[in-house]
């Protein structure tokens, strides 16, 4: 399982828009609000380039541990 709410928080507390994200990754900051908002399939890649940008696993951005 994994949590778009950690991704969103993190974005928040440096700063960044969703268009600066949008930007950086070359999508629509449409497209990605619907990631962060669970409306579009997350892919591998995607996540890997939000990793580097926010220079961090994306296991530990993504992943939620179940409890």
């Amino acid at each position: 399982m994994y949590s778009m709410q950690k991704l969103r928080l993190l974005r928040k507390e440096k700063g960044v828009t969703i268009y600066d994200m949008a930007k950086k990754l070359s999508i629509t900051p449409s497209f990605y609000s619907q990631i962060e908002n669970k409306k579009r399939r997350l892919f591998y890649d995607t996540a890997v380039r939000i990793g580097i940008i926010f220079n961090m696993r994306p296991d530990f951005i993504f992943y939620a541990k179940q409890q």
